[in-house]
């Protein structure tokens, strides 16, 4: 996270708990990826945790190693996918459903490149103005377009998704992105996953709505065949 290791922990920890009572609100199959998502939001800023306090005491480098390929893997080839995909479980429309595999082809092939790229280039996390910036040797003309790519397979799901309340929630990441990269343009990597984990857990309420409707929907069924 931007600001220290603290709130690195706390973030986690809260969004570790926040993460099981989410999955106890998944009452389908098809809900339990899109549940689950606060839970790796918690794994991924204990990560980082871990890398901030490497970073602060200079040693423990293979520490340092794993916590940055934790954090990187969840931010750049997991999310990629697991959204779309997600969304994708939960829709019974017929032609959002053939949208979100469009974004989900998409994002496992984003989810490849950024594969290639943790692999083939060397990533120095830092410590730089109180944010962990996460110097890279890629090549930064396709960074832009590739950025743009994975706002597209991680936020336009949100807004094609029939389930009710969905938007919401694309709604409070997209304008969480816009200030990250306006005020925290070298740290969005960073920044935009803390503000993402937070607003995660308003999937709570997604699900929780979700299961609401569909058993008031049960209900008023059973009392027209009553009827």
């Amino acid at each position: 996270m931007c600001f220290s290791a603290g709130a690195s922990f706390t973030a986690g920890a809260v969004l570790a708990v926040a993460g099981i009572a989410t999955l106890r609100e998944a009452h389908k199959p098809s809900q339990t990826l899109f549940a689950v998502i606060p839970l790796i939001f918690g794994i991924q800023q204990l990560a980082e945790r871990c890398l901030w306090l490497t970073l602060q005491n200079g040693d423990h480098f293979i520490i340092q190693k794993i916590s940055t390929f934790v954090y990187l893997t969840a931010a750049v080839i997991i999310w990629p996918v697991l959204l779309p995909l997600a969304i994708l479980l939960m829709e019974e429309m017929g032609k959002k459903r053939r949208t979100l595999k469009i974004l989900l082809v998409t994002g496992i092939a984003l989810a490849l490149y950024y594969a290639c790229w943790l692999y083939f280039f060397k990533i120095t996390p830092q410590i730089l103005d109180c944010h962990i910036f996460y110097k890279n040797a890629s090549p930064h003309s396709l960074m832009i377009p590739t950025f743009l790519i994975y706002l597209a397979v991680t936020l336009s799901p949100l807004f094609v998704s029939s389930v009710k309340r969905m938007y919401l929630l694309g709604i409070l990441m997209f304008l969480s992105c816009g200030v990250a990269v306006i005020f925290y343009t070298k740290f969005v990597t960073s920044v935009w996953c803390f503000f993402a984990a937070v607003i995660s857990v308003v999937i709570f309420l997604i699900l929780r709505g979700m299961n609401k409707a569909q058993g008031l929907n049960g209900s008023e069924a059973q009392g027209q065949e009553g009827g």
